[in-house]
């Protein structure tokens, strides 16, 4: 199978170089050059829309990252769009006081998600997460946290500790997706004093295979928290508004004490919620503060309800688990075709292809072969982040897509490591 062409990213690099000498690095956190394959990636965009990206040198892709996860429709959606050009127009967003599209979505949150009872409203998944361990320590007045999977860039969680002394994060204790033995060694230990276990409910580790609850996991680790006292926080912040409206807690049937939201509630308009059990969330109303000059900003409440407001009306998410499982489907058999140590794991909505460990080394070429071939061909990927489905993904995107990737292993196939 012939090597497909090198994409023409001179303008990006321009870019890159001019940024270099104005932002550290030049691109920081996920969208580094580092963080997809460098030399084969664009590094800016010039626009999008539906599924559909152009790069500054006007290459154009079919994307399968949605933004790193808040396009669950689609990009320059229209109707959500408008809804906030209208609030911007004719109301305003950015004030001394609270508008009421504040309250209208915190009730229809309690509506979707099992936990909610009351929420905060906030812009990022890293503000949410900490002001829910926050709430957390306030709440039951201890100190410890266990955890599980990424959680954000503050102190207490990101894995590189430049810049943190350690007594930031030296009661935080971590804990692997479906090891409820790991868990229980912890709590044996500490369990006493922990103020909350926090965990990704739908295992999305970083730069590994995806994984569905082991059965009993979740709800070993919600017997664990009921036994020691401690607050079980979901982090949703990818899940909820795409496994399941109501997230992996309504998908999988195991309620937390508090939720983290954000992503695709707002389809790439900034917005993340810790939301759960009243008598968990008064903490917040005077035993800690929690504020922002931007949290009550109305223009991400506005999308937020427009999002919801389309997805209960045309049935968003039975639209993507059909046309993902078929789509997973199709690519296992291609996997099984050309049996190239390709791994197929995740769900409809979000999935990810890897390949086998190897004591050479071969897997990390094969991997590169199989990312670079696939962005030369039109389609973004990413070596290391599990891709999406959006709504907008045609069945004729899908059909493409897999034509690509039928001819990518096939190269792989061919290829002598």
């Amino acid at each position: 199978m012939k090597e497909t062409r090198k994409l023409n990213i001179t303008k990006s690099r321009k870019l890159f170089e001019e940024a270099t000498t104005l932002i550290p690095g030049g691109v920081l956190g996920a969208r580094k050059p580092g963080d997809f394959i460098e030399g084969e990636y664009p590094i800016f965009l010039d626009k999008g829309k539906g599924c559909h990206l152009t790069d500054v040198d006007g290459n154009e892709f079919i994307d399968f990252l949605c933004g790193y996860g808040p396009i669950i429709l689609g990009y320059r959606e229209e109707e959500v769009d408008a809804a906030v050009y209208k609030q911007i127009k004719e109301k305003g967003f950015c004030f001394t006081l609270t508008q009421k599209s504040q309250n209208e979505l915190a009730r229809k949150l309690t509506q979707i998600v099992p936990s909610s009872e009351m929420s905060i409203f906030l812009k990022t998944g890293s503000d949410a997460t900490t002001a829910s361990i926050r709430i957390a320590r306030a709440h039951t007045n201890k100190l410890k946290v266990m955890r599980c999977g990424y959680h954000g860039w503050h102190d207490w969680c990101i894995e590189m500790k430049g810049g943190i002394p350690s007594k930031f994060y030296e009661d935080v204790f971590e804990f692997q997706y479906n090891r409820l033995d790991q868990l229980e060694e912890l709590m044996k230990t500490h369990g006493e004093d922990t103020a909350a276990i926090i965990m990704t409910p739908f295992g999305h580790p970083n730069h590994q295979k995806m994984q569905t609850p082991a059965p009993g996991f979740l709800e070993g680790v919600r017997k664990i928290a009921d036994k020691y006292g401690a607050v079980l926080i979901y982090d949703e912040i990818r899940t909820c508004f795409r496994l399941r409206m109501g997230g992996a807690q309504e998908l999988y049937g195991v309620t937390p004490d508090l939720t983290v939201l954000g992503k695709a509630m707002g389809n790439g308009y900034p917005i993340s919620v810790v939301t759960g059990k009243e008598d968990i969330m008064m903490a917040a109303e005077s035993k800690l503060f929690i504020s922002s000059t931007f949290f009550p900003n109305s223009e991400a409440f506005v999308a937020a309800l427009k999002t919801i407001e389309i997805m209960e009306r045309e049935n968003v998410l039975d639209n993507i688990w059909e046309k993902g499982e078929r789509f997973m489907k199709n690519i296992q058999e291609l996997i099984d075709k050309y049996d190239v140590g390709a791994e197929l794991t995740g769900v409809a909505p979000m999935f990810y292809v890897t390949f086998k460990k190897d004591e050479t080394g071969t897997y990390k070429e094969k991997r590169k072969d199989f990312y670079t071939q696939l962005i030369r061909k039109g389609f973004f990927f990413t070596p290391f982040h599990h891709a999406y489905i959006s709504y907008r993904h045609t069945e004729e995107d899908l059909e493409l897509t897999l034509t690509a990737i039928d001819e990518t292993l096939a190269f792989i196939k061919d290829k002598d490591y």
